[in-house]
């Protein structure tokens, strides 16, 4: 199916109403930290575009693109990324072809590919200053300017009536961006005019355009493109703009009005945009809102992404789910934005937890290629289907491969990842101060208080590193506050001006000193990294460990397979060659102690594979011996910790998961006793498009009738009257006593009913299987579970046997054995 007919048909939001699946917010989210107070009045810096009145001004200014040079192993990053995928995307994309883009021939067609991959490639020629990426950067515009009609629209004609007859706006967000970023950097005169024409176009539609398509979840961005030309033209009218676009657009004040990842990742921001025209704090208080509901029910493991492998299903929040690539980008773009909105240095947490996290996995090391989605426990890549539920999307989304036409969007999107984190390094402080928000080897040129203009280089091997160097040049003595974040990890941070500790003001998360600064000042930051060891309770008590703002993951080794492609564009499948289905052996009383750090002080230049990161945790573990992948090779999801195993205990080592593409970064903990936890494998004679793995997900799940479609099943779909079966394995003996079945049964509306009949088995120490005896009639009544009591057997596998009424399928939602 073409790309734009299926995105379109998954929407979950139309007309600006919310559909089935929207869940209403909590009415108060986990209380942020008190935002940042500046030292002085919001005076605004010459060269800066603060808020006009009545906007509300924002305590944190975006720098002019340039402004910022990465160096060190951002730079590294930067330097693949001009030479892979995004920066040469245009030697495989035919959507980027000039002679038959929409975006330059108007007659043509055109969608989001181009804006996408504008966007991000137009920064990175500003942050990396390539000659070659500015030239090309520059052409775009050209063709896309000369694009312009009288009546303010601009690009494919098509778009003009491509959403239900009116304008499909959802794809000028992103080249309206690359439109404003071109302008600060170059000062294009032509832009500024663009962008009144096109707003005035979309201020002339009626109001009910904006509840409609892709653009209805993501009217944020429009919001944030008006309130930038509102600065600059001072026109009203834009202001009224703002308010229908909240008014008609998706509704995140009140509820979750899309599941859809990027939707979330790019849409809950909107209320917190909007509050800076309203000034209304409820606004920004239900950005905050949105984003705890959905961590709370689908980010429950680490990375900072959520289980979103296209939309959010209930019950699937495993960490084997996946995040998109785009999700990733556009959720570090909002986080960064609310930043500035916000003065709440949580968000910069959570960006620099996705960018040191989850980022690099997305590519293959020398970013010649991304897949769809990036999962928090992944043990295979390969390019095969997934066809029994694991994922939202069945189609094979795992593999690393140019992906223009399988992902889309993604390896168009993606780009503007590293540039715009390079971008929001540092921030202009509205009362003329500067801020270090985001740690990395840079420079920075920027204008404070009273016009100077002064240059700070920073020196770190931050995030592998804890301390953080500022040397300050200026061509003279000069006053202005300096804001250092403090990462919500750190628990002890120091401040050290020339070589003697410093009395730093705390401020809303951040250590400000501010005072009058000389030439060749310093500053040291240190920022003390200690091992700890969070545990995700909704996730069945695993566990991650964290040193800093890195996440650890289980070293596995990886065989990279080459499928497809060419030398210069290869595609891979990545498989392990080493084993996987540990859990942790941890000290009881101080976890953190069970894990030994090691660091090579010369970090290789892209630190984010196995062989070039300076930092590693050795652990100890047992391996659980039923944890395995399905039979399309998913890791299995994870059973309740602590978990009993009798395997020997092996010294294992955990690497910072970004640099790990086979990742298990949420652990099940070994016990003993009776707290240990058995682990079941589960197979079945037949899985077609659910998963038996959907019993172990439903392991303590309470079906609300026979029909819930609020949680996974098993069924044999399209088996029908037939004998199946589907079977529970142990590690080791267990004794049993009794189970219970929540038979599945969508009358009405499938064709799977409860079974004719059914019997349960278990294997005995020849491997023969055998009837339990002593056990009543077998039920099979619908909303409820049927539970039957037997005479206790000591077995190592439990089979459940079914005999399928003619005609029809069936399925199961729970079962759940009595262990003695």
């Amino acid at each position: 199916m073409e790309r734009r007919t299926f995105l379109n048909s998954s929407l979950a939001v139309v007309g600006g109403a919310a559909l089935t699946g929207t869940a209403g917010l909590p009415a108060r989210a986990a209380a942020p930290r008190p935002p940042v107070h500046l030292v002085g009045p919001a005076r605004g810096v010459s060269r800066y575009t603060a808020n006009r009145a009545p906007l509300q001004q924002e305590p944190f200014l975006r720098l002019p693109p340039g402004s910022i040079t990465p160096k060190g192993w951002l730079r590294a990053q930067l330097d693949l990324q001009l030479d892979g995928l995004n920066g040469r995307l245009p030697e495989v994309s035919d959507y980027l072809d000039p002679a038959t883009s929409g975006w330059a021939v108007p007659e043509r067609d055109g969608w989001e590919e181009l804006p996408y991959w504008l966007r991000g490639f137009g920064d990175l020629g500003y942050v990396t200053g390539d000659a070659r990426v500015l030239e090309t950067t520059g052409a775009w515009i050209d063709r896309i300017l000369a694009t312009r009609q009288p009546d303010g629209f601009f690009g494919p004609s098509v778009l003009r009536t491509a959403l239900n007859g009116g304008p499909d706006f959802w794809p000028y967000m992103p080249v309206l961006d690359a439109l404003r970023t071109w302008q600060e950097y170059s000062g294009d005169d032509r832009v500024v005019p663009a962008l009144q024409g096109w707003l005035k176009y979309l201020h002339a539609q009626p109001g009910t355009l904006f509840g409609q398509g892709w653009g209805s979840a993501r009217c944020g961005d429009t919001i944030d493109t008006a309130y930038w030309l509102y600065n600059r033209t001072g026109d009203s009218w834009l202001l009224d703009l703002v308010h229908t676009l909240h008014a008609y657009s998706a509704d995140y004040t009140t509820t979750v009005p899309t599941w859809h990842n990027v939707n979330l990742a790019q849409g809950f921001r909107e209320p917190a945009q909007y509050g800076v025209l309203a000034g209304d704090s409820s606004f920004r208080d239900a950005t905050y809102r949105v984003y705890d509901t959905v961590m709370r029910r689908y980010g429950q493991f680490p990375g900072g992404g959520f289980a979103g492998d296209e939309n959010a299903r209930s019950g699937y929040h495993d960490p084997r789910q996946g995040f998109e690539t785009c999700g990733i980008v556009e959720y570090m773009h909002s986080h960064q934005l609310l930043t500035r909105i916000t003065g709440d240095p949580v968000w910069a947490d959570r960006c620099e937890e996705l960018a040191l996290n989850m980022l690099p996995a997305a590519f293959d090391p020398r970013q010649r290629s991304t897949h769809y989605i990036t999962s928090a426990n992944s043990v295979q890549l390969d390019n095969l289907p997934k066809s029994h539920g694991q994922f939202d999307n069945g189609f094979a989304m795992q593999a690393y491969m140019l992906g223009i036409h399988q992902y889309r969007c993604c390896p168009h999107n993606y780009g503007m990842g590293w540039p715009y984190y390079a971008e929001e390094l540092w921030l202009a402080a509205a009362d003329g101060g500067l801020c270090a928000s985001l740690y990395a080897e840079s420079s920075v040129r920027a204008e404070v208080a009273g016009g100077t203009t002064v240059t700070i280089d920073e020196h770190t091997d931050y995030p592998f590193d804890e301390t953080v160097t500022f040397t300050l040049s200026t061509p003279r003595t000069v006053r202005f506050p300096l804001y250092l974040r403090v990462p919500g990890w750190c628990k002890a941070p120091s401040v050290r001006v020339n070589g003697r500790p410093a009395q730093a003001r705390t401020t809303g998360g951040y250590l400000v000193l501010d005072r009058s600064w000389q030439h060749r000042d310093t500053v040291e930051l240190r920022l003390p990294m200690h091992t700890t060891v969070r545990t995700w309770g909704a996730n069945r008590d695993s566990v991650s460990v964290d040193r800093g703002p890195l996440t650890y993951s289980l070293q596995i080794e990886e065989e990279w397979t080459r499928f497809a492609g060419t030398e210069d564009w290869p595609e891979y499948e990545v498989r392990p060659a080493s084993p996987w289905n540990y859990a942790l052996v941890l000290d009881e009383k101080d976890p953190a102690r069970s894990f030994t750090p090691e660091h090579t002080r010369a970090r290789a230049a892209d630190p984010f594979t196995h062989t070039g990161t300076p930092v590693r945790l050795k652990a100890r573990a047992r391996r659980i011996p039923t944890w395995q992948p399905d039979d399309q090779k998913v890791a299995a999801p994870l059973q309740q910790s602590p978990v009993r195993t009798t395997e020997p205990v092996e010294q294992i080592t955990l690497i910072p998961s970004a640099a790990a593409r086979l990742r298990i970064t949420a652990f099940p903990t070994v016990g003993s006793g009776r707290r240990a936890n058995e682990w079941v494998d589960c197979t079945a004679s037949f899985s077609g498009v659910d998963s038996p793995q959907a019993l172990l997900i439903n392991a303590t799940a309470e079906p609300e009738d026979s029909y819930d479609q609020s949680i996974p099943r098993f069924t044999w779909w399209d088996r029908t009257g037939t004998e199946e079966w589907v079977r529970y394995e142990y590690a080791e003996p267990v004794r049993v006593g009794g189970v219970s079945v929540y038979w599945y049964d969508d009358t009405g509306h499938g064709a799977c009913r409860v079974p004719r009949s059914w019997q349960l088995e278990h294997r005995t120490p020849t491997g023969a299987w055998q009837p339990v005896t002593g056990a009543p009639a077998y039920g099979t009544a619908t909303d409820t579970f049927n539970q039957i009591s037997f005479d206790p057997v000591t077995t190592t596998a439990l089979r459940l046997r079914v005999q399928l009424q003619p005609a029809v399928s069936g399925g199961i939602l729970s079962w759940r054995v009595r262990l003695l």
